[in-house]
């Protein structure tokens, strides 16, 4: 098999991999998913809002996935790690399943997209953007798009900065898809500079001190020069002018009595 079908058949199995996880841990709030390989196996962090849920009364939840992972996905002994998110209403994944499930449960989509939103924002995020789109009032699909704050739809920052999450909602007109994107609380863009102030800066950095005393000779140089610069270029009175001085003949040698 060639490299580039090996890329993508690994690709296909760990989405199918997601899927089934999202369907089997949705009661726990699925909020991601890493699939790393190492020289003892598969190494699979299922990061979810309840990790009680998961992991089941002794293990038995955990273990049944475990084999499922084994057996359906053909992965080489596969070690499920669980960790709890930190912030739930950080996470664009859980933010998107609760939206969905709120949407199904008969909430206008207006007054579930704008509460989403403030949730995320009232928890730290820097932007947040939020796309509905299905049929939401009639039988023609529409799209509608709630966002605030700092939002960048591509390029590293993009990739580096915003959380992506997606879900499903289904109602009885149709299928609702719905989109959250949050950048971090923590993100830095690439407009945003420190400016430290030199005091600060000698007593964070001792050796960017010496730096600054080595470059006091030649600043003061150029301001010296400057200023005699200026000197030169400062115009001469008519009093203070020097007359110039008269050419002296040469002698011609034979003095007139002698002619």
């Amino acid at each position: 098999m060639a490299s580039e079908r090996k890329f993508i058949a690994e690709n296909v199995r760990r989405v199918l991999l997601k899927e089934y996880l999202m369907k089997e841990v949705s009661r726990a709030g699925f909020g991601g998913l890493d699939v790393q390989r190492t020289p003892m196996g598969t190494r699979v962090t299922l990061v979810t809002e309840r990790p009680g849920i998961v992991i089941g009364r002794r293990g038995a939840a955990i273990k049944n996935l475990t084999r499922a992972i084994e057996e359906d996905f053909d992965f080489d002994n596969p070690q499920v790690e669980v960790q709890e998110v930190e912030s739930p209403n950080l996470n664009a994944q859980i933010m998107a399943e609760k939206l969905a499930f709120a949407l199904e449960r008969g909430w206008h989509f207006r007054r579930a997209g704008h509460s989403t939103l403030r949730r995320v924002m009232e928890s730290g995020a820097r932007g947040c953007h939020i796309v509905i789109a299905g049929k939401l009032t009639g039988q023609r699909h529409r799209t509608e798009k709630f966002k605030d704050g700092y939002i960048k739809f591509c390029g590293e920052t993009k990739i580096t900065n915003m959380d992506r999450g997606y879900a499903v909602a289904k109602l009885k007109p149709g299928v609702i898809g719905v989109t959250v994107e949050i950048m971090h609380p923590d993100a830095k863009l690439p407009d945003e500079v420190d400016v430290t102030a030199p005091a600060e800066a000698a007593e964070q950095f001792p050796d960017l001190a010496e730096l600054i005393n080595k470059k006091e000779a030649p600043i003061i140089a150029v301001e010296v020069r400057e200023k005699d610069e200026e000197s030169a270029e400062e115009p001469v009175e008519e009093g203070d002018e020097e007359e110039p001085e008269e050419p002296v003949e040469a002698s011609s040698g034979t003095e007139e009595g002698e002619q």
